[in-house]
């Protein structure tokens, strides 16, 4: 039946024409974001997991800001204690010269205030030995935690170590000092005793650093994991998908043509009233 009302033909052709212009600006929005599932009304199921993997990477970043803060606290702990360790070697040498009975006063007093030199800067290596607040050698900081997992839940927590003088790990006192052969030889059994308790917590600190450097490493590793399995769900396959824009252009411009071609077919209705 021909009539100049309804056009089924046009109305076909313009519906293949919006399919194919919707599929069109579907490609043209992968192509922009370089993802096949930019929001949840793509794929409601992939967007959801892919905001959670998302969510877990953000927390491991906390994680490695914490403990890189963590490595480093614990790094200048080190860095310091074995300056300490350095020091209490050179006061046993001081000491242990002059606790020879066979030295004359002026020299012990000598050796005596080489010795206070030493143990008045191994307090203040102590006492200056701080990162980000933390100071794990001077007995201020019982301990230092760091982020191990991304919800917060675990903890990789390092123990201080208080090596300022007069402690139970540096038995020698703040106010140590020699005037005699056996004052000097009371102090290098002291220090023989420090160095062993130093050299066992330079032991424990190091231990706790390598703890944390593998964790961040591991965290890492975690955490460009995850990037890739969120790649592998949501982004688009661009040499996919330049294809199938030639090929939706192309159509595009067909279904231009079947509309033009289908909207000028009343036209031909004036031929039967000539």
């Amino acid at each position: 039946m021909a009539s100049i009302n309804t056009n089924p033909g046009a109305m076909i052709a313009l519906q293949s024409l919006n399919k194919t212009n919707a599929e069109l600006q579907q490609v043209q929005g992968r192509i922009n974001t370089g993802l096949a599932v930019a929001s949840a009304k793509d794929n409601g199921g992939l967007y959801a997991i892919a905001q959670s993997m998302r969510s877990d990477i953000a927390g491991y970043n906390a994680v490695t800001n914490s403990l890189s803060m963590a490595i480093s606290s614990v790094d200048v702990a080190l860095a310091a204690g074995e300056a300490i360790s350095d020091l209490l070697i050179e006061m046993k040498e001081k000491a242990l010269a002059a606790a020879d009975t066979s030295l004359d006063d002026a020299s012990r007093t000598s050796l005596n205030e080489d010795f206070k030199a030493l143990r008045d800067q191994l307090a203040t290596i102590a006492e200056n030995a701080e990162f980000n607040g933390a100071n794990l050698i001077d007995g201020t900081t019982a301990q230092i935690s760091a982020l191990a997992n991304s919800d917060g839940s675990n903890t990789i927590t390092v123990a201080g170590e208080d090596m300022s003088l007069g402690g139970s790990i540096v038995t020698v006192a703040a106010t140590a000092s020699f005037g005699t052969a056996t004052q000097a030889a009371t102090i290098v059994g002291q220090i023989d005793t420090s160095l062993e308790n130093v050299n066992a917590s330079l032991t424990r600190l190091g231990t706790g650093s390598k703890s944390l450097e593998i964790h961040r490493t591991f965290v890492s590793k975690l955490s460009d994991a995850l990037t890739t399995g969120i790649g592998n769900l949501v982004d688009a396959d661009l040499a996919r998908e330049s294809a199938r824009l030639q090929s939706l252009q192309v159509k595009q411009q067909l279904g231009i043509q079947a509309l033009s071609i289908a909207n000028s077919a009343p036209a031909a209705i004036l031929g039967y009233f000539r």
